[in-house]
């Protein structure tokens, strides 16, 4: 077995919990919420019990192609050497179909993360095999967008007939699924878990030595986004809305953490905007175990896209206690309460944004209090642990 992460290799053994096929485009080391979030939920669930294996297509960042143990300690199939353009994701689907006959005696479970042709061979090989069908979907205008390809509509018909059960991370995804006619009774609201006891407040001697290391000041309070830099984000909204709020806040800070196809167009455009490098600092991509010191350093968090499904990074910051300015879009407002756990604006809109922005740095009492609450929002409702139980629920239950 191929350990390129030093991982052992998971030994067999028998479980009175079912197996699960985990199916996925692509997996960790590739950064995503979708990403992040299955590795997350079935390391946990193999801790448990349950026997899981991860079938993916391969490429950057991931080991070669082959059997590989991640560094949770979940076998991971890797199938092919890529996974950009239709033949790779031709090739994924028809291996990933034969791996799920190869193993029908290992699983009772097939889980599928996202659409595409992965899904359309699992959801075919598993009615084949009289497997579970479990799919989530983690963004929100996905369900639609499947009505208009043959293939999405395939799938779609599929799911409405074959799927124990749908998952959807918010609302808005709810009733997308619902003018899909996928049954009500399919459809199953499935947030993403967060890790309450990595991402949580620093104390204060050591959010002070943070700052110190990131060359954070003292009393520079600092705004922190977390993600790609890719159109999609809205990052040139936050920077607009940062360049007029600081006219009100002096001294504050954007931090900018992550990177992606337009770093450098948005680099550029801070700059146009009249913010230097050290207001607005583009630190590039860290270490994943370097994230949840550099949300204890911040001072509050940022994240104003116009789409999303469930921001994990939204929710990490929450967790550690940070007080957010969202777009007020439906993913984030089931998280930020306006006034409550920060404040909302509506996508786009670069003067409530600038507001927004203004009256938390300008308040360190209220970014307190909000990051409180936040905490508080985070941990009752969307621990691992809360969410785990949701997902033994489903998988324990008698099928049908």
């Amino acid at each position: 077995m191929n350990s390129a992460q030093g991982q052992p290799a998971a030994r067999a053994h028998v479980s009175s919990f079912p197996g699960v096929a985990v199916v996925a485009e692509s997996y960790p080391p590739v950064l995503g919420g979708a990403e992040a979030d299955t590795q997350r939920v079935f390391g946990v669930l193999q801790q448990r019990g349950y026997p899981v294996r991860v079938l993916t297509c391969g490429g950057n960042p991931m080991p070669p192609q082959g059997q590989w143990v991640d560094t949770v300690g979940i076998p991971v199939e890797i199938l092919t050497s890529g996974r950009v353009g239709r033949l790779q994701q031709m090739l994924c689907a028809w291996r990933i179909a034969i791996q799920l006959l190869a193993r029908r005696k290992e699983f009772e479970i097939v889980f599928v993360s996202m659409t595409g042709l992965h899904l359309f061979a699992s959801l075919l090989m598993g009615r084949l095999l009289g497997k579970r069908i479990f799919v989530k979907i983690h963004g929100s205008t996905v369900i639609p967008a499947l009505a208009g390809s043959l293939l999405g509509r395939v799938e779609l018909h599929w799911m409405r007939h074959w799927a124990e059960r749908v998952m959807v991370l918010n609302e808005e995804m709810v009733q997308e699924a619902l003018a899909q006619d996928i049954p009500r009774e399919t459809i199953c609201y499935m947030p993403n878990p967060i890790d309450v006891d990595e991402f949580r407040p620093a104390a204060k001697e050591q959010r002070q030595q943070l700052r110190q290391r990131f060359g954070f000041g003292v009393d520079t309070p600092v705004l922190l986004y977390v993600g790609r830099l890719s159109p999609e984000k809205g990052v040139d909204w936050l920077l607009q809305s940062f360049a007029r709020a600081r006219s009100r806040c002096g001294n504050c800070m954007l931090a900018l953490l992550g990177d992606g196809p337009i770093r450098a167009q948005l680099e550029a455009r801070a700059r146009e905007l009249g913010l230097s490098a050290e207001a607005a600092r583009f630190l590039g991509r860290v270490p994943a175990d370097d994230v949840p010191q550099y949300l204890q350093a911040a001072d509050a968090f940022a994240l104003v896209s116009p789409n999303e499904g469930f921001s994990c990074a939204l929710a990490e910051a929450m967790a550690v206690g940070l007080p957010a300015v969202v777009s007020a879009i439906p993913a984030n407002v089931q998280l930020v309460r306006d006034g409550v756990h920060g404040y909302t604006a509506p996508a786009g809109d670069v003067d409530a944004t600038a507001d927004a922005i203004a009256r938390l740095m300008e308040d360190a009492t209220q970014r307190r209090s909000m990051g409180e609450a936040a905490r508080a929002l985070v941990e009752t409702n969307f621990s691992t642990h809360q969410v785990i139980r949701q997902y033994e629920a489903l998988f324990q239950r008698p099928a049908g």
